[in-house]
């Protein structure tokens, strides 16, 4: 996380897109947040890391995926 001015961020509008694609920068006017950027993309990458290892290794993609048909399909 970064924290800038609105000011150094006109400045160098530029060099903050592209740290942007790594990490969230808050833009700060009179000392006080006023906005975030952040890449579109990165909390999408965020959610895939958190399910990395949910499906055990003993069952296939395609028997998770079953299973999980079978689940929402219970479910109606």
């Amino acid at each position: 996380m970064m924290s800038i001015t609105a000011t150094e961020l006109k400045a160098n509008l530029g060099k903050y897109l592209l740290l942007a694609a790594t990490e969230d920068i808050f833009i700060t006017k009179n000392g006080r947040i006023i906005a975030k950027l952040t890449s579109p993309y990165q909390n999408k990458l965020d959610m895939i890391d958190s399910l990395f290892g949910s499906i055990p290794d003993t069952i296939t993609l395609e028997e998770a995926r079953k299973e999980q048909l079978e689940t929402y399909e219970s479910i109606d």
